[in-house]
């Protein structure tokens, strides 16, 4: 986008460096084990969650904060591809940019270390600094990487101008009432559900109890078992999830999230951006990589045209599948 077109999506973000590791098991306490791969990506929940939102068709922005190092520049040179407004993106001569160090074992489940660095200098005065972004935007995309009073003003803000706030509550932190007050969608994952509804094992009734304390609609992402959907005191709605071939699912949150976002900030209804969301996180798991896993919007609605149960294991081929931009080593 350039800088005269009003962003649709805002995101503040968090920006995170990952160098991943792949082995066929985590390693036990005090024990070296020698891994199968590595790689480098761009990534961070908010970082990820911009890419996929651009990628989905939304004109977006990102807010957040990175260092005066390598790891920024790549950021800064991999934003200006995808067409994303990096104006409210500070460098920061003091911290780092943050990194993540994920370990993706067979299967393509993950476990990451992650340190904020920068993203922990994150300020008010930031969030105040693209005030008219948030103002001017249809959805305001929010993850907790970034300081919550960060995270409070940007929400404070959009309410006020009728922006509609979507919160991805990861990683989890105990999220002020003040804050929960202000969302309109909240998108936890099974984790981050049972940290918010402590002492309740079923999932449906978690999700309907977290819809009648915080008010908002809670979408719940649930991995291989699909989606729960809350959006009024009726019991949970489930989307099933399309069977793929998993190769790692880092980033799989962060394609969903920033395709609900783009999809209800280019006007579709909630189910329609659920099911388009559904589809774009299935397919971010078949590639590697955070950012550089989300998929454009053509990808994600030929996915999402096929029936999750009825259509049998999605088909991906590689050469529809458009190339996608990051480092590797």
């Amino acid at each position: 986008m350039t800088h005269t077109e009003r962003a649709q999506v805002c995101v503040v973000a968090s920006f995170m460096y990952d160098m991943v590791a792949t082995a066929p098991r985590r390693p036990a306490p005090g024990e070296t084990l020698v891994g199968t791969g590595f790689a480098t990506f761009v990534g961070g929940k908010g970082f990820n969650q911009a890419v996929a939102a651009a990628r989905a068709g939304a004109r977006t922005a990102a807010v957040g904060r990175v260092g005066e190092d390598h790891f920024a520049t790549e950021f800064r040179d991999f934003m200006s591809a995808e067409g994303i407004d990096a104006a409210g993106v500070a460098s920061d001569a003091e911290n780092g940019t943050g990194v993540g160090l994920p370990v993706v074992v067979e299967g393509g489940q993950n476990s990451i270390i992650i340190v904020p660095r920068a993203n922990e200098a994150v300020t008010t005065e930031d969030v105040e600094g693209a005030r008219a972004t948030i103002e001017s935007a249809d959805v305001l995309l929010l993850q907790l990487e970034i300081p919550l009073p960060a995270v409070r003003l940007a929400a404070e803000i959009a309410r006020g101008a009728g922006t509609r706030v979507v919160l991805n509550p990861a990683p989890f932190v105990d999220v002020p009432r003040e804050i929960l007050d202000l969302v309109d969608v909240l998108v936890p994952n099974e984790v981050e559900l049972g940290q918010l509804v402590p002492g309740e094992p079923d999932l449906a009734d978690a999700a309907l109890a977290l819809r009648r304390s915080s008010g908002c609609v809670v979408v719940v992402t649930c991995g291989s078992a699909g989606v729960l959907v809350v959006d009024s005191d009726a019991a949970p709605r489930r989307l099933d999830a399309h069977r793929v071939e998993v190769v790692d699912t880092i980033g799989a949150g962060d394609a969903f999230c920033g395709n609900l976002a783009a999809r209800l900030a280019l006007g579709d209804d909630l189910d329609t951006a659920i099911g388009l969301a559904n589809a774009a996180g299935a397919l971010s798991v078949t590639r590697p990589g955070g950012a550089p896993s989300a998929p454009t919007a053509a990808e994600t609605a030929r996915l999402a045209a096929v029936d999750p149960v009825q259509g049998g294991p999605a088909q991906v081929d590689p050469v529809q599948v458009e190339p996608v931009q990051g480092g590797q080593a």
